[in-house]
């Protein structure tokens, strides 16, 4: 896909996929608007890119406000979007009932309507044909326990993506699904589930790269890894099936965090 002088909109963009995705169109001559919550973070991703073809826009997608206006302003200096990467989100993890309510309370603003809310916005201001690529999670297939409110978040958003594909016949609309991905996510080891652990772990190159593939070949959703994948869809389609393999798989994670917390602590 030609993307010499297109302009695309990226939350969460300071680091990880986002940062990613804005290194792969910026290097193709797009003009991209970088979305996080802090300058200094743009200003670091900026220069990581290299590019003057970023413009930073610091917003926290849980201001509302700001958020829908946000759209414009980019309209103004930039022109038409033609492509909105919803990939802003945020997590914390631990077993639902040790979550304050404003901790659930900020995921589901950052990972679900915060998304919704953007694309509603951006609408007036996308081009003909425009692409909105939602970044989901595989946990919105298969909930991942002590993450309840982050699965449902991502199970929301892949629903979202369907049906607006289906009344906007005029946008490219996809959905990315990643397992684990090494991004500063995974940070905080200790708390996250051995489910988690139990798929292979993408760069966020891999992911950015299946994405724009899926994109090329006109596809409504993509996983990452595509195995993962796979395996996620059965345990969507059969409950029961991943109840009973949900022991193995938490095994199977828990050697897998080991040796991923060995090898980061030898990488220090």
């Amino acid at each position: 896909m030609n993307w010499h002088d297109k302009v695309a909109l990226i939350t969460g963009g300071s680091s990880g996929v986002g940062l990613s995705f804005a290194r792969r169109l910026s290097q193709a001559g797009a003009y991209v608007a970088l979305v996080a919550r802090q300058m200094s973070g743009l200003e670091e991703a900026a220069r990581q890119l290299g590019t003057k073809r970023v413009t930073l826009f610091p917003l926290d997608v849980g201001d509302r406000e700001s958020l829908l206006a946000l759209p414009r302003r980019i309209y103004e200096q930039l022109g038409e979007i033609d492509m909105l990467v919803n990939n802003a989100g945020v997590n914390h993890r631990g077993a639902f009932e040790t979550r304050s309510a404003a901790q659930v309370a900020q995921i589901l603003d950052v990972n679900l309507v915060a998304p919704v809310l953007l694309t509603h916005a951006a609408l007036p201001f996308l081009s003909t044909g425009a692409s909105v690529i939602n970044v989901a999670s595989l946990a919105g297939k298969v909930p991942v326990p002590h993450e309840a409110t982050y699965s449902a978040t991502k199970s929301g958003l892949r629903a979202f993506s369907r049906a607006l594909e289906r009344e906007h016949t005029g946008l490219r609309v996809l959905t990315v699904c990643p397992g684990p991905i090494q991004t500063p996510f995974l940070a905080e080891i200790d708390a996250v589930p051995n489910m988690v652990f139990s798929q292979p772990i993408s760069a966020p190159d891999e992911v950015v790269d299946a994405a724009l593939r899926a994109l090329e070949q006109n596809q409504s959703e993509v996983d990452v890894p595509k195995l993962s994948g796979k395996l996620a869809t059965l345990g969507y389609l059969f409950p029961a099936l991943m109840r009973a393999a949900a022991p193995l798989l938490e095994r199977r994670g828990a050697i897998n965090k080991r040796k991923y917390l060995r090898a980061a602590l030898a990488a220090r």
